[in-house]
């Protein structure tokens, strides 16, 4: 199979699933993030327990690639901690803007590393980013109320 064909495949396989395409109840977290250039919206909801993301979900709708990505990075995160979380997230981003390249150091992103051609599809960055975004936010949210408990 060429790979052009597989990573079409998996953006397909991960847009149709929809086992983190939910919404939490009474979730730690929610954010809203919005791509005015094309329409897309995200409502990531994350359950917190103990600095661990137990749960996370989205909801919303968007092209294949914005809906993909946000399902990549439910089913990534699910069970780490939310520095763990943040850090992961804000790898995947360095990977799309390019400032991270080599395979090695993002073997860890999992199916999300499918999604490294990006890059070169300015137009479609910001419909990858969203859900990646979108959670970072809240979970430097979470981190920042964490460490003012202790």
């Amino acid at each position: 199979m060429e790979l052009k064909q597989l990573y079409t495949d998996l953006i397909l396989e991960y847009n149709k699933g929809k086992t983190n395409k939910r919404k939490i109840e009474n979730p730690t977290v929610h954010e809203h993030g919005h791509n005015p250039s094309c329409g897309d919206d995200i409502d990531i909801e994350v359950k917190i327990e103990d600095g661990v993301i137990k749960d996370l979900a989205y909801t919303g709708t968007g092209c294949a690639i914005s809906q993909a990505s946000t399902a990549m990075m439910a089913e990534l995160l699910q069970g780490r901690t939310v520095e763990e979380g943040i850090r992961l997230c804000r790898l995947f981003l360095d990977m799309i803007r390019g400032k991270v390249t080599d395979d090695e150091s993002l073997e860890e992103l999992e199916a999300a590393i499918t999604l490294k051609d990006i890059s070169k599809m300015p137009v479609r960055v910001k419909c990858a980013t969203l859900g990646w975004h979108t959670l970072e936010m809240a979970l430097t949210r979470i981190e920042k109320q964490l460490s003012e408990q202790k």
